[in-house]
């Protein structure tokens, strides 16, 4: 069974990837498919918080002051 792809998995790979290319002792073309792996793992990473952003929930005070947890809006009024 494969392991899931990982948000921490895929930015170590792509740190190492960043390295990779520069030390710049790579041929032409093994530096040009680690950047397209590069790209794919930084959109997949992109897409991760992009989708984690979505389940934050934010703490506000209700209206007698007591904290309460409410899912995350891009327009929330509460927000700066």
């Amino acid at each position: 069974m494969a392991k899931k792809k990982t948000f921490e998995d895929s930015l170590f790979q792509l740190e190492k990837i960043v390295q990779d290319l520069e030390d710049g002792d790579l041929p032409l073309d093994s530096a040009l498919k680690k950047f397209e792996e590069g790209v794919k793992l930084s959109r997949f990473c992109f897409d991760k918080l992009a989708e984690t952003e979505k389940k934050v929930s934010v703490l506000i005070k209700d209206q007698d002051g007591a904290l309460v947890e409410k899912p995350f809006t891009d327009n929330d009024p509460h927000l700066p």
